[in-house]
């Protein structure tokens, strides 16, 4: 669930945190009870899957039609969040983050979602709060979602340390997530550790087929690496399978860094 890729808990001053030493089984996990939970919860559910294929109009309609229905639903306040993300209403998407959160403080569902917000809104620094309550919840389903979400918004920052460490947690977690070993070999690249950045992207073309983007990343390290079969190789596979990507328009112009 795309929904999923923005989720988390509560570590920041003004927020409510659960009682010490608590650990709620994450909302998402629980079943409605009552006529009037299960009934929202259908709707927040068809509301997800809209959300999911970027229906943004029909999940804002059922989000509305859960809360009109349940009004202490907090995962309905979640997708009426995501949707106002995508559609830059960010006044709209912090009201119905706060009142998730004000509803279930720790849930790491709600409080991922309000991490990946604040990132997307220039507010990297204190999304890490909100990623690092969610990963530590150990009864939370989708640790690698929030780990990659942490490690992209770090990312955004030039925080390599940051990303290097989600990152390998990560990969402790799935060992053949693409995107975890791609911005490894990223890091690798920025810091001209170029084998290093080439082994990564050994491992990852061993689960998966390349993309523009990995592909000029395997160019950009080959260059570095004087390997010219391997360039050749990586700048034939742009120009035949990605001609209209703009990595292969930076290749075409010259633009290697």
């Amino acid at each position: 669930m795309k929904a999923l890729f923005v989720l988390m808990a509560i570590f920041v001053a003004g927020c409510v945190s659960p009682p010490s030493g608590t650990l709620p089984q994450p909302l998402s996990q629980q079943t409605g009870k009552g006529d009037k939970r299960k009934r929202a919860q259908i709707h927040a559910d068809l509301g997800y899957a809209y959300y999911d294929s970027q229906r943004y109009g029909p999940a804002l309609d059922e989000a509305r039609t859960a809360i009109g229905i349940d009004g202490s639903y907090a995962l309905a306040f979640n997708l009426l969040g995501l949707v106002y993300t995508e559609l830059h209403e960010n006044a709209a998407a912090e009201e119905a983050f706060q009142r998730a959160l004000q509803i279930v403080p720790g849930d790491p569902d709600v409080s991922n979602s309000y991490g990946w917000f604040l990132c997307k809104t220039g507010q990297e620094q204190k999304s890490q709060a909100y990623f690092q309550t969610a990963i530590r919840n150990p009864l939370y389903s989708a640790p690698a979602m929030a780990l990659l979400n942490s490690a992209s918004c770090a990312l955004k920052i030039k925080n390599d340390a940051l990303a290097t460490d989600a990152l390998n947690q990560l990969l402790r977690i799935e060992p053949d997530n693409a995107r975890g070993l791609y911005l490894l070999a990223e890091i690798s690249y920025r810091a001209a550790r170029y084998s290093e950045a080439r082994y990564r992207l050994t491992e990852l073309y061993r689960r998966t087929e390349p993309t523009a983007e990995t592909a000029w990343l395997s160019l950009r390290v080959a260059r570095k690496l004087s390997d010219r079969a391997d360039e050749a190789r990586f700048m034939s596979l742009l120009r035949q399978r990605f001609a209209d990507a703009p990595e292969t328009q930076k290749l075409l112009q010259g633009h290697f860094e």
